[in-house]
């Protein structure tokens, strides 16, 4: 289920980047922006502070809006937001997904970044101890080190060393055809 809600999400993203008759950048993107139906089936929500970009533009200079946690650290500093931007978002969502952890948790009474945590163990070759118990229980560790993989490329600092959404779904589409076609009882359409 969760690959499924990577791959519409990744989908949904693409599409407002590449295929719309004019780009969008959504500029919010994060978990509760991502609405599900009965079918637990991903859906895009929340366009208030989207902007559409002429084809050939590649930024929009605003100042900062967005939602800390999901905020790409290139446009923090610059004001510049580019779709490697929603890219870095949507990096923070795999992360979630990942782990069940929200972007911004706080242990004691201080709030710690799900990002740094979560590179610092895969850093240290420690990814499955941050990985949520249930998709232990369900996937491969396979599985895991591809979406961890496509999450830490995601976030990488310098933006344009970032894959494009276009990129991110075709590999969450590889790994979800491995998932299915090694466990037959999850539905791919």
């Amino acid at each position: 289920m969760r690959l499924q809600i990577a791959y519409d999400s990744a989908s949904a993203l693409n599409y407002l980047h590449t295929s719309s008759s004019i780009p969008v950048f959504h500029r919010d993107m994060k978990s509760s922006n991502i609405l599900l139906d009965e079918k637990y089936r991903a859906k895009l929500s929340d366009f208030g502070i989207s902007k559409s970009v002429a084809i050939d533009q590649t930024h929009v200079t605003t100042g900062i809006m967005g939602t800390p946690g999901y905020l790409d650290p290139e446009y923090f500093q610059s004001n510049q937001f580019t779709e490697k931007s929603d890219v870095y978002s949507f990096g923070v969502v795999l992360v979630e997904l990942l782990t069940g952890q929200k972007a911004i948790y706080t242990i004691l009474g201080e709030a710690k970044s799900l990002i740094s945590w979560f590179l610092s163990h895969v850093e240290n070759s420690r990814l499955l101890e941050v990985l949520d118990a249930q998709i232990l229980q369900e996937g491969s560790n396979e599985e895991f080190m591809a979406i961890a993989n496509i999450a830490v490329r995601c976030l990488n600092l310098d933006g344009k060393k970032r894959p494009t959404m276009g990129e991110i779904q075709r590999e969450i589409e590889m790994v979800r055809s491995q998932a299915t076609s090694s466990n037959p009882k999850i539905e791919q359409d």
